[in-house]
């Protein structure tokens, strides 16, 4: 009892969910504040005894059944932890357990006596009293040695006035056909593989989907983005299969974040590799939890701990090293940890909460659309939201038409899909590009003229360089938008610029704006980079390296400026003048004077004039001027005339009378207080 557990590993052995066994252990004044938080054994143990404690005093005690008799003595028990009733395909009966699951429980659903089944357990290395608990893995080697499949529970409580003996489970619905339901539901998590370019993504993907993608592409490269379901434990899960950060980026360009989680591939041989940096630069751009997938470790010269170490140099900080990225070490070869890499990929789902409304019309984004003979334009697609059927009338981005057909993952024709589902659409009026967002219209003619509204924005828009960021013009970006960051992709020659560089910008102190380089590296300025900071909105730094015509030509496309610096001071103080330039200029208001309001004057032609009294200081024509009444705040404006009898002034001071001209405003009394000053704009500072 001397290793800590982490909290994951607790509520999968007590059949709570994270979120559950956090709240239970906060209770308990444990401190843990996610699923990868690790506790004490004694807390732990405590954790466990309570659990078990309470599930006894709901559960009435039962004596062991005779091993000639179990049949009849299983079906009187009532310990709502079992399920003969189901059979599977190959014979075997089904039994529904509810962890945490102790010796004599499980003794009880196999009809065993509980000494037979300790001393079962002997034999396996596992040393366990009457009322310990036993690992659900161990529990399902046990079912499989006596004939049965072994089935875990969640500890949800039964509705008063139930049936003793409980209905077969039903099996999970396909997920590409979802049925309209009020409200939201849970959707299944949509996954990125992302990596390096040998590191073996699409193998990784074809073990997890028993396909060989991979054989039939050039140079066991993906050569174009598919969509795949896997089934975890009756659960979902959506793999989207790019082919590499490119089209990932383009996806977010175009406003549509298709992934939930990205997983993170790297070679246990090669360990981190300049793609991987940038597939990490670009999932911490789209705000997506990371799981690694530390692939060939089958390999003779795999070496983790080196790839550990990179990992935690680029801030992806590993469970195994007290961070909070799950790493599983998987081989694509031979199938070691696919069954552990779905089993974290459905925690970090769990801890999203992923919500989708199946009632909804249905929205999502294109995935890959081609022309195929026989069949004309076809989009694959990603609803993310709502449910689309056939017949609904649809809109690409700029194209649109009425679906004649779904066809799901599987090659199968479905009649709807639901949040989170891949299907292939047919009856697009148009081949739309990857990343465009889809929507339902009412019907068809309106879909047509949005559609053709679209087109005509499209050509319009070719005609125009759209502007991303620039130094020069962030003030009024950051006026329009809001922002108070400064996003940056910082690229230098030598290893030991870099770190220069960044030292000396981690040193600029604010409490208004944040500096957030998002990327960094050694090398030149790639297309990479530009079309990352296209989606991000960041600024391209390079400190003594070169640009390619070829990737200049895509930063002006996408409106990325890139800057280059041979000096390191020369470029501190433009990112210091940019970062200035992010936050509004501050507002210093000097009091002038005041004026008291004795009496008003009705000028022909010119309107009212409030005869006044200055009290304090002087007045000025073209001060700002605040009127109030009764210390309540009527007016804020400017002085527009000065009159000292029938001539206009241009100031006036305490002690003397004359008549002000308020700027678009009469509605003044006698009484009212004039408060007059200046507004002065200054630079902000950091």
């Amino acid at each position: 009892m001397s290793d800590r557990i982490r909290v994951h590993e607790l509520s999968r052995e007590l059949g709570l969910t994270n979120k559950e066994l956090i709240h239970l252990l906060n209770e308990q004044g444990v401190e843990a504040k996610s699923h990868s938080s690790s506790i004490d054994p004694d807390d732990a143990e405590k954790i466990r005894g309570q659990i078990i404690s309470d599930r006894q005093e709901k559960t009435p005690v039962i004596l062991p059944v005779d091993i000639e008799e179990p049949e009849a003595d299983i079906e009187e028990e009532d310990t709502d932890d079992d399920d003969e009733d189901e059979v599977t395909a190959d014979g075997k009966k089904v039994i529904h357990l509810k962890p945490p699951i102790i010796v004599r429980d499980l003794a009880n659903a196999l009809g065993s006596k509980p000494n037979q089944l300790i001393a079962e357990l002997m034999m396996m290395n596992v040393f366990a009293a009457i009322n310990q608990v036993v690992e659900p893995e161990i529990v399902g080697k046990i079912c499989a040695n006596h004939g049965y499949e072994f089935v875990p529970e969640r500890r949800e409580k039964r509705a008063k006035g139930s049936a003793k003996k409980k209905e077969p489970a039903k099996k999970p619905a396909p997920k590409t056909v979802k049925k309209p339901t009020g409200g939201t539901q849970a959707r299944p998590p949509v996954v990125a593989f992302l990596g390096h370019v040998d590191h073996g993504k699409t193998s990784l993907l074809d073990a997890i989907r028993e396909s060989r993608v991979a054989l039939g592409e050039a140079g066991g490269i993906t050569q174009h983005i598919g969509a795949s379901i896997a089934e975890v434990h009756g659960q979902t899960i959506t793999f989207l299969d790019t082919p590499g950060h490119e089209a990932f980026t383009a996806m977010r360009q175009r406003g549509a974040n298709a992934t939930d989680i990205v997983v993170l591939v790297v070679a246990a041989d090669d360990g981190i590799m300049p793609q991987t940096k940038e597939a990490i630069a670009h999932a911490r751009a789209a705000d997506c939890p990371i799981v690694v997938a530390m692939n060939k470790i089958d390999l003779p010269n795999a070496n983790p701990d080196k790839a550990l170490m990179g990992l935690q140099q680029n801030d992806v900080q590993p469970e195994d090293w007290g961070g909070d990225v799950g790493v599983v070490q998987v081989s694509a070869i031979n199938g070691t940890g696919i069954d552990e890499l779905l089993e974290r990929i459905l925690l970090e789902a769990e801890m999203l909460e992923l919500k989708g409304s199946p009632q909804k019309p249905a929205e999502g984004l294109v995935i890959e659309a081609q022309l195929e003979t026989g069949m004309g334009p076809t989009a694959n697609i990603l609803v993310r939201d709502g449910t689309l059927r056939v017949g609904d009338a649809l809109l690409a981005g700029p194209f649109y038409g009425k679906v004649k057909a779904l066809i799901d993952a599987r090659g199968q024709r479905v009649k709807s899909a639901g949040p989170s589902t891949p299907v292939k659409v047919l009856g697009l009026s148009g081949v739309p590009e990857a990343g465009e967002s889809i929507s339902c219209a009412a019907n068809e003619k309106e879909a047509k003229a949005i559609s053709e509204q679209r087109a005509r924005e499209s050509r319009t828009g070719e005609l125009e360089t759209r502007q991303s960021a620039t130094l020069e013009d962030l003030f009024r970006q950051i006026t329009e938008e809001s922002q108070a960051t400064l996003k940056m992709i910082l690229k230098t020659d030598v290893r030991g610029s870099l770190e220069a560089i960044i030292d000396s910008l981690d040193k600029i102190e604010s409490e208004k704006i944040r500096l957030d380089i998002i990327h960094k590296s050694v090398g030149e300025i790639t297309e990479n980079d530009i079309l990352l900071a296209s989606a991000s909105g960041a600024v391209v730094v390079g400190f003594h390296v070169r640009v390619m015509p070829s990737v200049q030509k895509t930063a002006k496309q996408k409106g990325v400026e890139v800057r280059l610096y041979s000096i390191i001071y020369e470029l501190l103080e433009d990112i210091e003048s940019a970062m200035r330039g992010r936050l509004e200029p501050e507002t210093r208001e000097t009091p002038l004077g005041n004026a008291e309001i004795k009496q008003i004057f009705e000028i022909h032609k010119t309107g009212k004039i409030c005869g006044c009294v200055v009290t304090k200081g002087s007045i000025r024509v073209g001060a700002s001027a605040r009127v109030t009444r009764q210390n309540e705040l009527i007016y804020n404006g400017t002085i527009h005339t000065l009159k000292h009898f029938k001539d206009d002034v241009k100031e006036m001071r305490a002690g003397q009378e004359c008549g002000i001209r308020l700027d678009n405003f009469e509605d003044f009394e006698v009484g009212d207080t004039v408060e007059v000053f200046s507004v002065e704009k200054v630079a902000a500072q950091l």
